[in-house]
């Protein structure tokens, strides 16, 4: 079989003409075979997905949960793409192909590893620029590899750039530095995201040690991840010797409260003298602790309100902390009662509205002290217990006071105002009159002609 015999006399002369030699004939049949051999590795991919793509599922949410929650909806496309990726990888590297049967396996290869790459990245919540730009380099990369073309886009990149001293910047270097960058931060996100779930569901921790643990782990694959960059993009620490000097500078003076900071957020979470959900006080904020972060301390108040409490105002400043070893918080609600009242009664009805209020404890019991003897009432103070102070105490007080009132209203115990007297007297000292109302002692002025 001739080349005229397969595709049109006048193709052929024009494709000999711009030198592009046309497929032989065993060339068009390797490529047949190296397109079915592709076609089946992603019909396998595809099966693979459909069977192994909802164990997977499971798995992941049941050893990650909802720490890497955009994987798991993505796991079968996943195993789809990376298992016919997988496939045709083998099969690139199996036999010496041909270009076209090496460009069929080519353009195969490279889309199944982008599509990897772009699930993994959107899975992980990465920005969609991201996904794109890195998928459609990794597609190119693939194909030229295949073809035998990477070392030409290589220098082709290379030579668009500039000399800066010991040193090439180019637009190469620019998309290796791009690409290493978004791959070691995706890979960071989920190394983080594993140990974050795997140390919550650790047993023999309790929260603060969990918290602590986790907060090192970040720190330490960071530092990794960082210093794997570097090296994996060949930078020479010892030429930024310089700047590192530099650098300690600016933390020695610029970055002081951020370092003191996050020391401090760390010896908060190691001494354990607050942690997350105790219900502290620091100046004018009260609320329950929602988090330790690496600068500040989240309080979240009653009236919903997060307040960022730098870590080091904890370390300086003097905190109450209303659960550090023990829940249970004591509430004082003020009553007064007339004179002309039965006190034990309304003693007794105190401590019963107090039992009735379903957030009050029966153990520690309830109390009612009278405290004084006051100018218009009796002065006394109910002292109940509560072991959920982060629901707050307002709320306590004022449903005890309404069953209390709705008590004195049927037993009939009155709750005084306060009541004075105030007298009227003449210039001459005499006494002309006086009103119930205000009490007072000294003369009235402007009264000197009164009847």
């Amino acid at each position: 079989m001739t080349l005229p015999n397969l595709i049109p006399p006048a193709l052929a002369q024009w494709l000999t003409a711009n030198g592009i030699h046309a497929p032989t004939p065993p060339q068009l049949v390797e490529g047949a075979i190296a397109g079915s051999l592709a076609l089946v590795a992603l019909a396998i991919g595809w099966l693979a997905g459909r069977k192994l793509g909802p164990l997977l599922t499971a798995f992941w949410e049941r050893r990650v949960g909802n720490h890497v929650e955009g994987l798991a909806p993505r796991m079968h496309n996943v195993v789809r793409h990376g298992s016919a990726a997988l496939l045709l990888a083998m099969i690139a590297n199996a036999w010496p192909w041909t270009t076209l049967a090496a460009m069929l396996l080519g353009i195969a290869l490279g889309a199944a590893t982008a599509m990897t790459v772009m699930t993994v990245m959107r899975g992980l919540h990465m920005p969609r620029w991201s996904a794109w730009a890195v998928s459609a380099i990794v597609f190119v990369a693939i194909l030229s590899h295949a073809l035998g073309g990477f070392n030409v886009i290589t220098d082709t990149l290379d030579r668009i750039g500039v000399d800066v001293g010991s040193r090439r910047l180019s637009l190469l270097a620019a998309v290796t530095v791009l690409v290493t960058a978004v791959a070691l931060y995706a890979g960071a996100r989920l190394v983080n995201r594993v140990i974050a779930h795997s140390i919550r569901e650790a047993r023999g921790f309790d929260a603060t040690q969990k918290l602590l643990i986790q907060k090192l782990a970040s720190i330490a694959v960071i530092v990794v991840v960082f210093l794997f960059g570097i090296d994996l993009l060949g930078i020479d620490l010892t030429s930024l010797a310089v700047f590192s000097g530099a650098m300690g500078l600016a933390v020695g003076f610029g970055l002081q409260k951020t370092v003191g900071n996050l020391i401090a957020g760390i010896i908060l979470l190691m001494d354990r003298s607050i942690k997350p959900g105790d219900v502290i006080v620091v100046g004018d904020s009260f609320g329950w602790v929602n988090k330790i972060g690496v600068r500040a301390v989240s309080v979240i108040t009653r009236d919903g309100k997060e307040h960022l409490i730098p870590n080091e105002n904890l370390m300086t400043q003097e905190v109450e902390n209303w659960s550090f070893s023990d829940r249970n918080v004591r509430v004082r609600i003020p009553v007064g009662i007339a004179y002309e009242s039965d006190v034990k009664l309304a003693q007794k009805l105190m401590l019963d509205a107090a039992l009735e209020s379903p957030r009050v404890l029966d153990s520690p019991r309830p109390n009612v002290w009278l405290t004084s003897f006051g100018d218009y009432a009796l002065e006394h103070e109910i002292l109940a217990w509560i072991s959920d102070p982060e629901g707050g105490v307002g709320n306590v007080k004022s449903d005890v006071l309404n069953r209390l009132w709705v008590k004195f209203q049927e037993h009939g115990i009155e709750i005084p105002f306060p009541q004075q007297v105030l007298h009227f007297r003449s210039s001459k000292g005499d006494r002309i009159g006086s009103v119930a109302g205000v009490r007072s002692d000294a003369p009235v002025g402007g009264l000197e002609d009164a009847p």
